[in-house]
């Protein structure tokens, strides 16, 4: 065979392999021209020095407890080399390993099987060789579990080996463009706002706004008579939620606290075997926290032969892949380029990575994160205590920059109080649940059927929320906790918020088109929470400076509604607004009770000078959901890292 021949076959014994995956392959099967012999995979890499025996017996105990194959757990605790188990495959199953560098994939028949087919089941029909068709793959078991349905497709089909990051980046060379539409076009059109006409958009935004403005210059105490009645209403419901939220919380913390004295606890059912996690980093200009973030994944106590990290990195992101070329990347860690398309958004770069995944279980951390040790484990065993049902697990944020200065305080206030409060209750309360964009969890199968995450969604956590709980899924909250960068900065804190509630304005858009159908689908209960977590939150900043004005009345200064309010009314008006505070208050300092943030209860009486910030924000989201509805904006973070954390807690205390 000619050194620049595409297949290289070792000069080797054939054996088969240990591996359950592997046994499939029926003893006398001929695969590609070769028989297995029956030798142990592990036998021969000892017997050609390619292993210690020590590390073999150690790999076979791992894999008697873990869902995965013996080749991933040698390669992953740095037992043998590539190359040496790429020989030993290639002789066992009695092949050879194709180059698809020096011979591209032939595309029509790529297609004649479907593209994301081929990355799923770690198969791809190669090329034609007379009448047979050479299926590379890095997973041979693979190859017998699916050849019935490649000679269904293909005609008479052999294999051959190849890795797995060869194949991929083989399969992206010929039909990346195809996948790169099948990521902006995942969810059906009518849950996503993928359809909306930008300039029409744009128009009626406009006109709506003028004609508003007309309509209050010729009627103005009309119209803030009108806005003045449904912020107060908006803001009663808010209330009353959050009130509700906050009581099943303490609730829930009480048991939790009993729980403690007892000496049984009641724990679920064992794990026969563990399976294995994928975890989306999503990168976007990250030149600087390549090491630090391998440093931060590297402290999770889940097996890493288990472990699935896909960095996530934009084609046009040169600074973060030069940053990532210069970074050894462990076994456990891959780099997935997403290339360019009609947007360029979070949402749709993970819509992208999640058919490389490997994983039955698929979660998303940020770049930033830092994640408890033990978060995977605790993932794990969640979702093998609860059925099917509870398609999404959704940790807490927190941030480890919190005493960088009074935002920072402010903003990991408000984060304890959503994540540690409102989200548990609403979770009790058998509400939809908004998710986070981080320290999420999803069975791999729920997220695949309701379509993956709206590309075109800037708050694609919130909408997927709301898409599972329609599908008939429920998200539980779980008890791991993710530190990460607080937006400690006002002009990126104001960019950071008017993104996400431009989202929270199209989510509510989308998932209304057909208000009787999310009625059926939610329920009453669930209906009216949506109204009150989207539509109610976006009105409460839009409309705080009519809340605002009110207190001009409390201080007998002149009003708008001065001549129409009566002064029975204006009593039980100020007391809503002093409960609502009181609400908003209360539910913060119980939140930062624990002993890592009672620093931050003499803050929470601040809150008050924090939230108009997000009204500035609203203006700014529905100004850019007229113009630039899809526009993504970056959210910096690398100005703090979790090691520098002491000295600047040392800084702030002095």
């Amino acid at each position: 065979m000619s050194t620049t021949s595409p297949l290289h076959t070792p000069n080797v014994s054939r054996w088969r392999d240990r591996d359950p995956h592997f046994a499939s392959a029926a003893p006398g099967r001929l695969i590609a021209g070769g028989r297995g012999n029956g030798e142990l995979l592990g036998q021969r890499l000892v017997e050609n020095g390619a292993i210690d025996p020590g590390d073999l017996v150690k790999a076979l105990a791992l894999q008697a407890r873990q869902d995965t194959r013996l080749g991933n757990i040698l390669l992953s605790n740095n037992m043998v080399s590539e190359r040496a188990l790429m020989d030993a495959l290639c002789d066992q199953w009695g092949t050879g390993e194709v180059d698809l560098d020096l011979r591209p994939a032939d595309p029509r028949l790529v297609d004649a099987y479907g593209a994301t087919r081929c990355l799923r089941e770690g198969l791809l029909p190669w090329r034609r060789e007379g009448s047979t068709v050479v299926v590379a793959t890095s997973r041979p078991e693979k190859f017998l579990n699916h050849r019935s349905e490649l000679e269904q497709a293909l005609g008479s089909v052999s294999m051959a080996l190849t890795s797995e990051a060869t194949l991929h980046r083989a399969l992206t060379r010929v039909r990346n463009p195809a996948l790169a539409q099948m990521a902006e076009t995942r969810v059906p059109a009518a849950f996503s706002c993928r359809n909306w006409d930008r300039q029409l958009l744009a128009r009626r935004m406009v006109a709506a706004t003028l004609v508003g403005s007309l309509i209050a210059a010729v009627f103005p105490v009309a119209v803030f008579s009108l806005l003045a009645i449904w912020a107060i209403v908006t803001l009663a419901a808010t209330a009353g939620l959050k009130l509700i939220a906050a009581g099943y919380a303490v609730h829930q913390s009480m048991r939790k606290s009993a729980r403690m004295f007892q000496t049984i606890r009641r724990r679920g059912p064992d794990i026969a075997r563990l399976p294995t996690v994928s975890i989306l980093v999503p990168l976007l200009q990250e030149e600087d926290i390549a090491d630090k973030l391998i440093g931060r994944l590297s402290r999770q106590a889940y097996p890493k032969e288990l472990m699935d990290v896909l960095l996530v990195v934009e084609e046009h992101d040169e600074r973060t892949a030069e940053a990532l070329s210069r970074t050894r990347l462990p076994h456990w860690i891959r780099v997935v380029t997403v290339p360019e398309g009609g947007v360029k958004t979070k949402p749709r770069a993970l819509n992208y990575a999640l058919e490389f995944c490997r994983g039955q279980i698929v979660g998303v951390w940020d770049a930033e994160d830092a994640p408890d040790a033990d978060q995977l484990h605790k993932v794990v065993r969640r979702f093998h205590e609860r059925g099917p049902e509870v398609a999404c697990l959704q940790g807490v944020l927190d941030y480890y920059n919190a005493r960088t200065n009074w935002l920072s305080r402010c903003f990991t206030i408000e984060y304890a109080s959503w994540f540690r409060v409102l989200l548990p209750g609403l979770q009790r309360m058998g509400m939809p649940v908004p998710l986070g964009g981080t320290t999420l969890f999803f069975r791999r199968a729920a997220l695949e059927k309701i379509g993956g995450w709206d590309a075109h969604n800037v708050t694609e956590d919130a909408d997927l929320g709301m898409r599972l709980v329609r599908m008939g899924y429920r998200t539980e909250i779980i008890d791991t906790v993710t530190k990460e960068e607080a937006n400690c900065r006002v002009r990126p804190w104001i960019t950071q918020r008017s993104r996400w509630l431009k989202g929270y304005a199209m989510t509510w858009s989308v998932h209304m088109r057909d208000p009787g159908r999310l009625w059926r689908e939610l329920g009453p209960r669930g209906f009216l929470g949506f109204q009150i977590l989207f539509l109610g939150t976006l009105t409460q900043f839009i409309l705080a400076p009519v809340l605002w004005s009110f207190w001009l009345l409390a201080l007998g200064l002149p009003h708008p509604l001065a001549s129409l309010i009566p002064g029975s009314l204006l009593l039980p008006l100020m007391g809503l607004f002093a409960l609502s505070e009181l609400v908003n208050l209360g539910t913060a300092a119980f939140a930062v009770r624990g002993r890592e943030h009672r620093f931050l209860t003499p803050w929470v009486l601040t809150l008050g000078l924090y939230f108009p910030l997000a009204a500035l924000a609203s203006y700014k989201a529905f100004y850019e959901l007229s113009f630039r509805p899809f526009h993504w904006h970056k959210t910096c973070h690398g100005l703090y890292d979790e090691a520098e954390i002491p000295v600047f807690a040392e800084l702030a205390i002095a």
